[in-house]
């Protein structure tokens, strides 16, 4: 099996090189042609995708703001914020005395975020450099949690949940897409990289998913399944984008 620090290391290489590309290059989530149409089936309305197309890259296997249950004046996080794509879209939802915060461990990733804030005018919204298993933010201080298709990436999910839910306020919410399996993968699969990369070699089988969330201290729900995805982005593999809503107890 790939060691932990050499997945960061595969990750954060992919990632950079999908951010100076301005695309998803090198993994399963599509190509810059691609990523409006992958928007648009994995749930994203037509005018946001022509709204924020710069923060847009194809990157995501569902829609978590269209699920998360947003109140004017809520305090957003989003693990793996990428452009900025999801985060622009809560600030819409949170209004002018709410809050969207983006994390992202991948440098050139927060600088399209930054600069993308700065074209669609956005006060309210804020991203920084941190890893998901350790995340700059204070304990009980974020009312709702999204994240879209980035956990699958990380090589230790009991981390980012625990943090998750240290940074939920009491009775906080969390709200994923994410790929998971449906059956185990083979080692060649598991320690293939560019797999890795692209949401399939380090992805959970679901009952363990939601048994790792479970463990930290959330309630979960399930809220949708998506198995479609896998015949059209992941050329049949055993999985499917899980929608979960997750609350802290």
């Amino acid at each position: 099996m790939i060691k932990k620090e050499e997945v960061k290391n595969i990750v954060k290489k992919s990632y950079t090189q999908i951010a100076k590309a301005g695309s998803c290059s090198g993994c399963k989530c599509g190509q810059n042609s691609d990523a409006e149409r992958i928007a648009a089936e994995i749930g994203y309305a037509p005018e946001d995708i022509d709204k924020f197309a710069d923060a847009n890259l194809g990157l995501g296997c569902g829609n978590p703001v269209a699920m998360a249950e947003m109140n004017e004046g809520d305090v957003v996080l989003d693990l793996g914020s990428g452009a900025g794509f999801d985060c622009f879209l809560a600030v819409r939802q949170v209004g002018e005395t709410g809050r969207v915060i983006g994390v992202d461990m991948v440098p050139e990733m927060l600088e399209k975020a930054r600069a993308n804030a700065a074209r669609y005018g956005y006060q309210n919204v804020e991203f920084h450099l941190g890893e998901i298993e350790q995340l700059p933010i204070e304990d009980n201080s974020v009312d709702i949690v999204i994240s879209n298709c980035v956990i699958n990436l990380s090589p230790d999910k009991d981390k980012v949940f625990a943090e998750a839910h240290r940074v939920l306020k009491p009775d906080g919410k969390m709200f994923v897409s994410d790929i998971v399996l449906l059956q185990e993968l083979p080692d060649d699969v598991r320690n293939n990289p560019q797999l890795l990369s692209g949401c399939v070699a380090g992805a959970l089988l679901k009952d363990d998913y939601i048994q790792k969330l479970q463990n930290a201290g959330f309630t979960v729900e399930v809220l949708a399944e998506d198995k479609d995805i896998s015949k059209k982005q992941y050329e049949g593999m055993p999985l499917e984008s899980l929608k979960l809503k997750a609350v802290k107890k």
